[in-house]
Formats: structure tokens, C-alpha cells, sequence
């Protein structure tokens, strides 16, 4: 396993990430809270060092046992959480998003609550969850800082999504040097990554990417096939069938990447994101013990080479081929597709 620093902080994490949105929540399928224990004590022992939750997770149960999980290894692991979303105070409707809140007061108040629940003193990297860009005020920041200087945070970083998008936020992250930004991207999903390593570039910055979803949703490590019924709630059915059915048949031109005995096309995905210079960590979505053992081996297996990196562009270029819409011709954007429009990426603003 390869590890490296998030933006110039010091904080260091494994290329490969447990993202632990699949622990204290049914959204990508169930499993006993003993069972998500042991997922994350495996992925220690494959030389996963770095654990990304949220506080919303479960409200808070993700939290809860991801502490319990790492407890003996807290000196050896990266721990990062999430907050922004009032999850107190609001009822979980479904998969619906809940409301945000980005006052500084309930900021400091959901950190502490957090490092409660994690059961320690400090995290290694505190990221806004979702923040709109009229919401990382001068207050926002002023509390960040104020939080790393408490040491109750060693790294700043931003999360992106749900749905896809977020320009404007990732460009202020960027251009205000924060440690990380954290983002759905993979080699069907490219437009808003790309945006990003033109902003990094342009701007000097040191800022970290995170990519999460980097095998779209299943198709990338055809966990989702035309045969595959998806459980109700399971978060991946909320893509439109149009994505999956363009998907497969983008994916048999993807064919070149897998190396038989050297590279699957599940490692192929994540090496890709790592090949990106701004790349700190990938975190995909481990669902059992074998995704562990495949997709933390990514980091080591033989790199993509030039050749191969101009092919998937070329493909991405012409849409792979494939002449039919894929149900995603929106991003979401809280400046009135201002963002979009000005990055030219052809994409309608979600509603």
C-alpha cells in the first residue's frame, strides 16, 4: 500500500480509503453492525490506513462504530468526518438530503459531538459536508482555523455530492488551499474531475483530490449487470436505468485496461484516479471482505501507462461510442449553472 499527504498538512493516508458510509447505514445493503466492525479491522490489516465517515452516517452510528473498530489503532490510521448536515433536529426521510446548517455555533457543536462519538481527541481531517458556496463564509473559515489551532483538527478538506457537480464550491475550496476535496469521478464520470486538475493547475494549489464512486455506481466492477436486481434502498438503484445500459456498453470498451493475473478492471478504475498527480486516496465502496482484498491491491498494481491514459481520454471524448443519452445530462449547482456554463461542460443545472 502507497500512502500520501493531503495538501501540504502533514496528514498522511493510504492510497486506498474505507469510505464508511457502509457502516451504521442499510444504503448499500445490510449488514450486522458486528460485521462492519470486522470490515474495517480487515481493511487495517490490507494496509488501509485511511477511514472516511460522516456524522449524518447512520446519525452518527458510523461514527460510533468506526471508534469502536479503530480503538487500538488510532496512532496507525488517518480518521476523517463530516459535518453540515442537522440531522438533530430533522427526521431521515428515506434517502432524501436533510437540511444543511453552516452556522459556526452548530459547526463547533457538531465536531465536538463527533469527536464524542468517535471517542477521541482530535480527527486528522474535519471536511464540510456538502457546503453550498455562499456558505464557507469568513466565519466558517475563521472556525476552521480556530479548530486546527485547538488541535481538535489536523486538516481541512470539502465533500462533494450527492449528485455530482459542485463547481463552484470545488474552485473556492481549491483556490482557498484547503487540504482536501473529496468528489464522485471515475472514468465514466469525468467532466467535474477534470475541471478540477485544470483549477488546481491554474491556481498552484496544493489542494488533494478524493475521488469516491470510482467504479460508477457497479458497473466499472460489474457488480451491477443487466442481470443484477437491485434491493429497495439500495442507494445505487437511484442512478436511471438509461446510466446502466450506456454504462455496460461503455465498459466493453474498456476492455484494454485489465491485465489477466495483473490488473483487473475494478483496480484498472481505481489505478486511473490514481494516476492523477492530485490523487490522494480513492475510496471505493467496499461492500464485503473479497472487495478488501481486490481493490486495496490497487495500489500496487502495474500502472497505467501513457498509451492507455490517451485511450480512456479518446474514448471519453466521443462518449465511447455510444450514440444515446445516459440519463445524467444534469450537475447540481447552487449558482444558478453559472459554474457550469462558465467551465463549458454542456450540462444543464439540476433541479
Amino acid at each position: 500500500m502507497h500512502h500520501s499527504e493531503l495538501g501540504t498538512s502533514g496528514v498522511e493516508v493510504s492510497e486506498i480509503g474505507f469510505g464508511a458510509w457502509v457502516v451504521g447505514t442499510d444504503w448499500w445493503g445490510d449488514r450486522s453492525e458486528e460485521d462492519a466492525i470486522e470490515m474495517v479491522q480487515y481493511a487495517v490489516d490490507q494496509g488501509i490506513t485511511y477511514f472516511d465517515t460522516g456524522d449524518v452516517y447512520g446519525h452518527g452510528r458510523s461514527e460510533e462504530l468506526l471508534g469502536q473498530a479503530l480503538a487500538e489503532v488510532r496512532d496507525e490510521v488517518t480518521v476523517a468526518t463530516k459535518v453540515g448536515y442537522d440531522f438533530y433536529n430533522n427526521p431521515q426521510a428515506g434517502h432524501g438530503e436533510l437540511p444543511k446548517e453552516m452556522d459556526t455555533e452548530y459547526l463547533r457543536d457538531a465536531v465536538e459531538q463527533s469527536l464524542d462519538r468517535l471517542e477521541m481527541d482530535s480527527v486528522d481531517l474535519l471536511q464540510l459536508h456538502n457546503a453550498n458556496a455562499d456558505e464557507i463564509t469568513p466565519d466558517v473559515l475563521e472556525l476552521l482555523d480556530e479548530l486546527e489551532e485547538e488541535g481538535k483538527i489536523d486538516a481541512v478538506g470539502l465533500a462533494l455530492g450527492p449528485s455530482i457537480g459542485w463547481l463552484a464550491e470545488g474552485d473556492l475550496a481549491i483556490e482557498k488551499e484547503f487540504d482536501s476535496v473529496q468528489l464522485v469521478w471515475n472514468v465514466l464520470e469525468q467532466d467535474v474531475g477534470n475541471h478540477f486538475l485544470e483549477t488546481i493547475e491554474e491556481t498552484g494549489s496544493t489542494t488533494s483530490l478524493i475521488p469516491r464512486v470510482p467504479h460508477s455506481s457497479g458497473i466499472l466492477n460489474e457488480q451491477v449487470t443487466p442481470e443484477t436486481e437491485l434491493d429497495e434502498g439500495d442507494h445505487r438503484g437511484f442512478r436511471p436505468d438509461e446510466w446502466y445500459e450506456t454504462g455496460w456498453e461503455k465498459l466493453e470498451e474498456l476492455r484494454f485496461l485489465e491485465r489477466d493475473g495483473e490488473r483487473t478492471m475494478s483496480q484498472a478504475s481505481i489505478a486511473w484516479l490514481l494516476s492523477h498527480e492530485p490523487v490522494a486516496s480513492v475510496t471505493p465502496t467496499f461492500r464485503t471482505t473479497d472487495d478488501i482484498d481486490e481493490w486495496a491491491a490497487a495500489s500496487d498494481v502495474p500502472k497505467l501507462s501513457d498509451e492507455e491514459m490517451d485511450r480512456v481520454a479518446d474514448l471519453y471524448e466521443t462518449n465511447f461510442g455510444v450514440d444515446r443519452d445516459d440519463g445524467m445530462d444534469a450537475l447540481r449547482s447552487s449558482v444558478d449553472g453559472d459554474d457550469l456554463e462558465s467551465a463549458g461542460l454542456g450540462k444543464l443545472a439540476a433541479d
